[in-house]
């Protein structure tokens, strides 16, 4: 296994008080959820097994070996999931490292830790086998294969943002296996595009339609892009186009929430809407995906008047969104409805202040 040398100050407290070894004997029912402590004294993923109905149970921890930076991602996709659900991918933002964890009815089993080949990595994603991470810090991606043992940097994958980024928010790779990466500092959006080696080119980047783009998903094969603020506390989203050399096209004027800081935006499976998690209003949005990137709000449904509600999964077969407190670290969850509209299935706590990251399946 290919671990760093030195393991995380705390991590044998940290076991002990959660109660479970690192890799814990429950059985994981029909499906799961999975966030990040983000602790400082060392980064854990929480999981937490999902009955049929899509209530949670209590979270079990298991350690990264890295370190979290303990105020919250400010990013969406801190982790990411296989397409077949078997491996787990999680940032450590404070040890500039990544972790990768083999998923199993028991739960999780470390495979390694290897560097991130930059500073701050926040977000990560995964596709046939390849893993891009994006560093905040370092304003750069680096990619890796994976395999049963774990994650193998690839050389010469390191590539810088385009000149004018700032505060990079989530990276992700488009279905047509373009990498795309939001920047909301700067209002742009750069897309790469990958050789046969799976080498990025340099960064196609194109200005925000919207303001503050942060977190996005893929509906009917375009990119929608939460714009985080459009102004007078209200937020947004847009819908692009993404092509197979990296260049990208709006769809359209933004959208319209009417709420406050709508960042993190999850897609359902079938790709008919997108929710975004409005931190500034502690509501949800439901936006209806049209099949040619318009885009409609059709329903809001409200968490917790001043919640601050921030990262969001959808269960792999649809039925199921769960959204994170950062603040409170508790998970809420809800059942979908075929035409969008959510009826809520209570929280479970567990996690401290300044969690982040969820992936569901």
């Amino acid at each position: 296994m290919k671990q760093l040398a030195t393991v995380v100050a705390g991590l044998a407290a940290l076991v002990l008080a959660t109660g479970t070894t690192a890799f814990g004997a429950t059985k994981t029912g029909p499906g799961a959820v999975y966030s990040l402590t983000n602790s400082a004294q060392g980064n854990a993923v929480a999981v937490y097994d999902r009955a049929p109905d899509g209530h949670l149970l209590a979270p079990r921890l298991y350690p990264t070996l890295g370190l979290g930076n303990g105020a919250g991602l400010g990013s969406q996709g801190g982790l990411a999931l296989t397409a077949d659900g078997a491996t787990l991918l999680a940032v450590n933002p404070a040890s500039n490292t990544l972790s990768a964890f083999a998923v199993d009815r028991n739960g999780l089993r470390l495979l390694d830790v290897v560097s991130s080949f930059g500073t701050s990595p926040v977000s990560v994603t995964v596709r046939h086998r390849v893993a891009y991470v994006l560093n905040g810090g370092s304003l750069s991606i680096h990619g890796y294969t994976l395999d049963a043992k774990g994650l193998t940097p690839i050389a010469g994958s390191t590539a810088a943002l385009s000149k004018t980024a700032n505060t990079p928010s989530q990276i992700a790779f488009a279905r047509n296996g373009v990498l795309v990466v939001t920047e909301r500092g700067s209002n742009t959006v750069d897309a790469f595009a990958l050789d046969g080696h799976s080498l990025p080119a340099a960064p196609r980047e194109i200005s925000s339609v919207g303001n503050a783009p942060f977190g996005f998903d893929f509906a009917h094969g375009f990119a929608v892009v939460s714009d985080a603020n459009a102004g007078a506390g209200n937020s947004a989203a847009t819908a692009y186009s993404v092509a197979a050399d990296g260049t990208l096209q709006a769809l359209g004027a933004p959208v319209s929430t009417g709420q406050a800081a709508a960042c993190w935006l999850v897609a359902s499976t079938d790709g008919r809407y997108v929710f975004t998690a409005n931190a500034g209003s502690g509501t949800i949005s439901t936006i209806a995906v049209g099949a040619k990137g318009g885009l409609s709000v059709i329903h809001t449904t409200t968490v917790s008047a001043g919640l601050h509600i921030v990262d969001e999964a959808i269960s792999g077969d649809g039925r199921f969104l769960y959204v994170l407190s950062d603040k409170t670290g508790v998970v809420y969850g809800f059942a979908v409805a075929a035409d969008g509209s959510l009826s809520s299935l209570g929280a479970v706590d567990g996690l401290p202040a300044g969690s982040g990251a969820l992936v569901a399946r």
